[in-house]
């Protein structure tokens, strides 16, 4: 799947007197690189639930994966949105990076195997080393034993940070 351009605007109401809106490139770029992610998802009850975990971003979209047991699993089971969040736990640099979309579950065999693939490229020996502490978690994602998730953004915010403070958004339009 193709990468979308999303449409960027800058919220000039929360962001420093003359401040640009963060370019898109810049913003994928915190999604890709990122290790950890926060995903926030809405109990049966109405309560949030909130937790970090592994993530990726492929073909225009952010991936992660859960065990069918999980709070996050039985969440999205009843409510597929969901957001993630990452960025850099400072004020003086950096993005800050939510992303808005629903989690539906991958269960292509391709597909699979191509997040697989991501994963273990990105985070490497916690991978595909037999000391890693997901070693193995690849392959049961390859055969589907692994719940993944793939969230297609409707909206991204960018909170960039330092000398200039902004706050970005990016929409996702359809094609």
């Amino acid at each position: 799947m193709a990468e979308t351009e999303p449409v960027t605007e800058l919220d000039s109401g929360f962001s420093s007197p003359g401040a640009v809106a963060i370019e898109w490139a810049r913003g994928l770029n915190v999604l890709q690189r990122a290790a950890i992610y926060w995903v926030s998802t809405v109990r049966p009850d109405a309560r949030p639930h909130v937790t970090p975990l592994l993530g990726v971003w492929r073909d225009g979209a952010m991936y992660f994966c859960t065990g069918a047991g999980e709070r996050k699993a039985k969440n999205l089971e009843k409510n597929s949105h969901c957001i993630l969040t990452t960025g850099a736990n400072t004020l003086d640099d950096g993005i800050d990076v939510v992303v808005e979309g629903e989690a539906l579950q991958v269960t292509d065999t391709a597909e699979l195997a191509s997040v697989a693939d991501v994963y273990e490229s990105k985070y490497g020996a916690h991978f595909t080393a037999p000391e890693g502490t997901w070693f193995g978690l690849g392959d049961s994602m390859r055969r589907g034993e692994t719940l993944v998730y793939r969230v297609a953004p409707v909206t991204v915010l960018g909170f960039g940070k330092g000398a200039e403070f902004t706050q970005t958004r990016w929409r996702f339009v359809g094609p």
